[in-house]
C-alpha cells in the first residue's frame, strides 16, 4: 500500500490517522506536529501522501498553508489531503489551488479517510 506522512499538531489527531491508515494497509512513513517539519520530513521520507492540517503553531512563519507551497514546489506530484478543523472556504480554495487534493473537515471520519486516501492514490 501507500506511505503516507501525517501533518497534525494534536498528538491524539496523529494517532487516530495512523490507526485509520494503518488498518487500511498503509505505512506510516513520518509523522510531523509543525509545518517546518513536515517540510524537512517530506524531504527525507519522500511519502506516497500527505495528510496535512491546516492550522498549526508557526515555526519560522510557516503554517499548514505555507507547507503545502513548498512541498509542491519541492515536488510538484506530492499527494496532500488537508485534515482541519477550519472548514474556511477562503483557506482551503488556496490550498486546493496550490495543489492539495482534496479536504477534510474535522472530526473526521475514518471510512470517509479511507475511501478519500483510496480515491486520491488512484486518481493522482
Amino acid at each position: 500500500m501507500a506511505k503516507i506522512m501525517i501533518v497534525d499538531d494534536a498528538l491524539f489527531m496523529r494517532q487516530m490517522l495512523s490507526k485509520a491508515l494503518l488498518s487500511e494497509g498503509h505505512e506510516i512513513c513520518a509523522e510531523a506536529s509543525n509545518a517546518k517539519e513536515a517540510v524537512e520530513k517530506y524531504k527525507t521520507s519522500k511519502p506516497d501522501l500527505v495528510t496535512m492540517d491546516i492550522v498549526m503553531p508557526m515555526m519560522e512563519e510557516l503554517d499548514g498553508i505555507g507547507a503545502v507551497k513548498e512541498i509542491i514546489k519541492f515536488d510538484p506530484q506530492a499527494k496532500i489531503l488537508l485534515v482541519s478543523a477550519m472548514s474556511q472556504q477562503p483557506i482551503v480554495v488556496e490550498a486546493i489551488r496550490l495543489g492539495a487534493k482534496d479536504f477534510l473537515s474535522k472530526p473526521v471520519n475514518a471510512e470517509r479517510l479511507k475511501e478519500t486516501v483510496r480515491n486520491i492514490l488512484a486518481n493522482s
